[in-house]
């Protein structure tokens, strides 16, 4: 029995630590957007680059004689891994980015962390699950969240930069993908390897628009590679490497459940580090995001 709360203590520390570290990655790039000078192209080309580098180089030390190819021996298995990187894992961080850049960490990680409700839709229209009154709150909680969270209340106006909310949209579409879509790979191959190859190959794609390469290193200073450092590593490989690893010791549902610290990080720290304020109804909005996210992670959603 104690062996048993131990691993499943050791589950909860991995899933809060990779949770804290994306929500707090999001927050730091925004700092590096506003105050830094960083390019947001050349941003996600080097987070994506150099943490499937990192992720794969931890795969092969920890499953040594394991192959890192094994994923592109068969035909079926490469197109899906093609097809997970680039409308997965690229589509995701990039437009995860774009949200940030153009408006905040705190708002474009709540309108990401609204893809459940995209899930539930695809399943309905699927055929593969029956709209519930626990859906359509869901749902209603989405629209009223978002509508308070983007207008503060009034119809009149947007307080939201469009370009923010249009990327938040996406971001949160393309999570979706990504959640029901990865389960075609991660059934067959370990999640580290899984992601850490779709991270190499949305990296090498970025590569071609915004080459690693192409930045003005003279403009650095201490806090901006500081911010760089924690972004890149804590806030993308590190996360990434622990939320991941908490699979081992959790279901998939409490991991998700703990994963809903990252929209709150994101908002705290954006609120006490960043300064960044919101009007009355709009944190109205996000208190409703926020138990939309709850309560989505607690039902069991249905096989893909």
């Amino acid at each position: 029995m104690s062996y048993f709360f131990t691993k499943r203590f050791l589950g909860i520390c991995f899933a809060i630590i990779g949770a804290t570290f994306w929500g707090l990655g999001g927050t730091v790039s925004d700092e590096l957007f506003r105050h830094h000078g960083i390019n947001m192209n050349w941003y996600v080309t080097a987070r994506l680059t150099i943490s499937g580098i990192l992720l794969l180089s931890l795969y092969k030390l920890m499953y040594r004689r394991h192959s890192l190819f094994a994923i592109f021996k068969n035909k079926s298995t490469l197109l899906a891994l093609m097809l997970f990187s680039i409308l997965g894992m690229l589509l995701v961080q990039y437009s995860y980015m774009a949200s940030i850049n153009y408006g905040n960490a705190a708002v474009a990680t709540l309108l990401q962390y609204i893809a459940p409700v995209y899930v539930i839709i695809w399943y309905v229209i699927r055929k593969k699950e029956v709209l519930q009154l626990f859906d359509i709150i869901a749902i209603v909680l989405t629209l009223t969240g978002t509508f308070l969270l983007l207008t503060n209340g009034s119809i009149s106006q947007i307080v939201v930069a469009p370009p923010s909310l249009i990327w938040g949209i996406i971001s949160g579409l393309s999570l979706a993908f990504y959640t029901i879509y990865a389960p075609r790979l991660l059934n067959s191959f370990s999640p580290i390897l899984v992601v850490g190859w779709a991270m190499m190959l949305s990296g090498i794609l970025m590569n071609f628009q915004t080459p690693i390469w192409h930045f003005n290193y003279e403009s650095l200073n201490f806090a901006t590679i500081n911010y760089l450092l924690f972004g890149i590593i804590a806030g993308t490989t590190i996360a990434f490497f622990f939320f991941i690893n908490s699979l081992q010791y959790l279901s998939a549902k409490e991991t998700t459940l703990y994963g809903t610290i990252e929209p709150v990080v994101a908002v705290v720290a954006s609120v006490l580090w960043l300064k960044i304020q919101f009007l009355p109804f709009q944190l109205v909005g996000m208190l409703l995001i926020l138990i939309l996210i709850v309560i989505l992670s607690l039902k069991k959603q249905p096989d893909s």
